[in-house]
């Protein structure tokens, strides 16, 4: 067996086995599998978003690499910009975004994965990158999950005249499932990215495209934004739970740490205690992340490893036994290698600002829209400088040589998704599929949200000992996607989120 992937579409996942069947190993596999997903996943993925991948080389070297988006140099006057709400309607709850060229953010995707490739890969991109401009110029059916993801979001891709022309089916309709999405010229742009290179995005006509489009239309976005932005290689987060290593996405991604800072919380309880599902167990989850949310409501300014200080730690853990019993658009590649190489890649172009970039097909981010990732209030981000993300790709290695690679897309879920997925395979042994199916919970705000599939004695219980409760009728992808792979004794194995419309496939 040459390894595994597990991904969101099925065409993401075929991207990248095609890649480990050629001869290339997990970081090209990642490559062709995320530039796949630009074309399969178009509201979760784009070239104008960004990502972090977490990882390691061989059998033991790990990385972390951010490639998400940088706030532009110079802030643009408040009466000048683009930028104005929409509202996506989950059917159980809506959220508000943010869209318009004044929500953009410089993109990092495109210059991460060429520094990916360039440090690690085997085959050449032109190859990488084949499957991706084949599939968008042969198109990709929408499947139902497309479908309604591109319904959730639909005031975003009728925004304008080029989204018009790209994501609806008569210049108003959106896509639907069944309809074949096509992507000419983002074919193109593959096609010239793999024989130019980057250059070609952050230099050349497409830099030139942003920022002329910024200046007459209200974003702030300029070509020495393009021209300066590089990708960081950085040092995971390595933090031991039950005797199993974490490599965990580092600052200043936030999702990483408040991962850390939960499996701590965690590790002070005894797992067999609560059986999954059991109301003990999602009573547990549900206190933790309650004060995982106090923490950011604590904390003054960024996220930084102090959090995980022992003595912020150990306050903190003070306080869970006395507590009460109690989208956003991301998508996720996980793929492992005979070679021992893991990659972890979870990426995201926010909803998209609703400007497609004219004659590529590539949707630009909104992450100066996100509410999540502006704290402070929009317009108040510091300039020139790389933002925050909940993202969370995670590798967890066991003594015995057993290999997990994961992540999830969800915004503020995710990290919630990735915390119950490692909880079920470490604390309770879950076989991976099973430990992925598993009904989620969310607490946020006040609220928590319990997924379709818990027992309804646990949610009465719940809702009956006093807490805020929003009860789901089905598995909903408000609850993330985790798409995993696992090196066993055995060989490979993997699953891909149904949430998600996930896929895994062996190879």
């Amino acid at each position: 067996m040459r390894g595994v992937i597990a991904a969101g579409h099925p065409d993401t996942v075929e991207a990248g086995a095609m890649i480990l069947e050629a001869g290339g190993n997990a970081f090209d596999a990642t490559v062709a599998a995320v530039f796949a997903a630009c074309v399969a996943e178009p509201v979760l993925a784009s070239l104008g978003g960004g990502g972090f991948l977490v990882g390691q080389e061989g059998e033991g070297e790990p990385l972390a690499l951010d490639c998400f988006v940088q706030t532009p140099r110079q802030r643009r006057p408040l009466e000048e910009l683009d930028f104005h709400p929409i509202t996506a309607d989950f059917g159980t709850t809506t959220q508000d975004f943010h869209i318009g060229l004044g929500s953009m953010a410089t993109p990092g995707l495109v210059a991460g994965l060429f520094g990916l490739h360039g440090r690690y890969g085997r085959l050449p991109m032109t190859e990488v990158l084949a499957p991706a401009v084949q599939l968008a110029r042969e198109g990709v059916e929408l499947n139902p999950l497309q479908g309604y993801i591109f319904s959730i979001v639909a005031p975003i891709y009728v925004a304008t005249p080029g989204a018009r022309d790209l994501f609806t089916s008569d210049g108003a309709a959106m896509l639907r499932s069944g309809d074949r999405y096509r992507n000419p010229a983002l074919s193109d742009l593959l096609d010239n990215l793999g024989r130019e290179g980057p250059d070609l995005f952050y230099r050349g006509d497409v830099a030139h495209q942003i920022h002329e489009a910024s200046r007459e239309q209200g974003g702030h976005l300029h070509r020495d934004d393009m021209a300066a932005y590089r990708p960081v290689w950085r040092e995971p987060i390595a933090r031991m739970y039950r005797g199993v290593d974490l490599l965990i996405n580092p600052p200043p991604s936030s999702g990483g740490l408040l991962l850390a800072f939960a499996l701590h919380l965690l590790e002070s309880q005894d797992p067999a205690m609560a059986v999954p599902g059991s109301l003990s167990h999602v009573e547990r989850l549900s206190r933790v992340m309650e004060l995982t949310e106090r923490l950011r409501a604590d904390w003054s300014g960024p996220l930084d490893e102090s959090v995980l200080a022992p003595e912020s730690l150990q306050a903190y853990a003070s306080q869970l036994a006395g507590l009460p019993p109690a989208h956003r658009g991301t998508t996720h590649v996980s793929v492992l290698d005979a070679l021992g190489n893991a990659a972890a890649m979870s990426l995201s172009n926010g909803e998209g600002c609703g400007w497609v970039v004219p004659h590529t097909g590539v949707m630009m981010n909104n992450m100066l829209g996100e509410q999540d990732l502006n704290p402070e209030g929009f317009h108040r981000w510091p300039t020139d400088s790389r933002m925050t993300s909940m993202m969370a790709p995670t590798v967890a290695r066991w003594p015995d040589g057993r290999l997990l690679a994961l992540g999830s897309g969800g915004s503020n879920r995710l990290r919630n998704a990735i915390l119950q997925v490692l909880v079920h395979c470490i604390d309770h042994d879950l076989p991976l599929d099973s430990a992925v199916s598993a009904p989620r919970l969310h607490y946020e705000a006040g609220l928590l949200n319990l997924e379709g599939g818990l027992a309804p004695s646990v949610c009465q219980a719940l809702v009956d000992g006093g807490r805020s409760c929003q009860v789901w009728q089905d598995r909903n992808l408000f609850f993330g996607g985790a798409h995993c792979v696992e090196r066993y004794e055995g060989g490979f194995r993997g699953a891909g989120d149904p949430r998600r419309g996930g896929v895994c496939r062996v190879i």
